[in-house]
């Protein structure tokens, strides 16, 4: 095991396809989180189109992680925020899409080591077709889960 330093007060990891509906919505809070927290050198955002393995060295160097993605089983425009515990994942290590909590047993298995704070931000999606756009269910879902995830951002750095 390699133990690794928390030199990230805050990684903010967002998942989604901007080309299937509402799961642009991960990418899309990426971008306003980059502009929001621009001049703070330690918060960090990473998007992606799914989770994948190599993210779990980048957890393992952050003081408090934010996972940002839709969900399928909440209601369209539903935002929710909750803390997130490592699961181990039943099929073993694949380089598809992982879940938070998988993400998280993996960054404790492989660097001995997890954040001090983790959230799950999601919002429930309308549809997930071929298109692009967020449907007016998210999109005025947004200030909620921009405010969500400044106050979880700022409570890392009052809290440092």
């Amino acid at each position: 095991m390699t133990q690794t330093t928390n030199s990230i007060r805050c990684l903010i990891l967002a998942c989604g396809n901007p080309l299937r509906g509402d799961d642009g919505v991960g990418p899309w809070l990426a971008g306003w989180a980059e502009e929001r927290f621009r001049g703070d050198a330690g918060v960090r955002v990473i998007a992606r189109q799914q989770w994948t393995p190599e993210l779990a060295e980048e957890i393992a160097r952050a003081s408090s992680v934010i996972f940002i993605d839709c969900s399928i089983d909440a209601d369209a425009g539903r935002v929710l925020a909750a803390p997130v515990v490592p699961e181990q994942r039943n099929s073993g290590i694949t380089t598809h899409h992982l879940s938070a909590a998988e993400l998280l047993s993996m960054t404790q298995e492989l660097f001995g080591t997890l954040p001090g704070e983790t959230a799950l931000v999601t919002i429930g999606a309308k549809t997930m077709e071929l298109k692009e756009g967020l449907s007016d269910a998210v999109k005025a879902a947004l200030p909620v889960a921009c405010a969500q995830i400044e106050a979880i951002v700022l409570r890392g750095i009052q809290d440092k």
